[in-house]
């Protein structure tokens, strides 16, 4: 398998991270279980600490909210490199859990979800950055978050 230089990669991007979120209830942001990472549900965190609210089909439009996703895709990757100090420790995504606050009437999920899933696919590569996934609608999200993602990674 080629080595993909995702610190590189990430970089290259010129957008920043976010600082990493502390939990705000009972759980842990990242859990290590031998070779696989998994990261709780994350949400768009600002590189102010603050959240980007609102709903899609509602208060937000369908570019914004991708781009909601891609800020959650930001976060996460904030999360890997606090607690595992570089973005290489990932070997691949696995699977990606997108959540999207909507209307009732709104279809395009896996739009939405695709901000984040094109960030991991630049940041690790096509082979190893896209995993499986889900993209699905929500009634609400916590504190009204547009979007948020939860995903499984392997490690080295």
């Amino acid at each position: 398998m080629e080595f993909i230089d995702a610190d590189k990669n990430f970089e290259a991007l010129g957008l920043s991270l976010p600082p990493a979120p502390a939990p705000l209830g009972v759980y842990k942001p990242y859990l290590i279980d031998g070779k696989y990472l998994y990261l709780s549900g994350h949400g768009p965190v600002r590189d102010d600490k603050s959240l980007i609210i609102g709903r899609i089909g509602e208060t937000i439009n369908m570019e914004d909210g991708k781009l909601a996703a891609r800020q959650v895709g930001l976060t996460m990757l904030s999360t890997i490199k606090t607690n595992l100090g570089s973005l290489n420790k990932v070997k691949r995504v696995i699977k990606v859990l997108g959540m999207v606050n909507c209307t009732g009437n709104f279809e395009k999920h896996p739009y939405i979800i695709n901000g984040c899933s094109e960030l991991f696919a630049k940041v690790w590569g096509e082979e190893n950055g896209i995993g499986v996934r889900s993209a699905v609608g929500m009634g609400s999200l916590p504190d009204n978050i547009p979007v948020e993602v939860e995903a499984l990674f392997e490690i080295e």
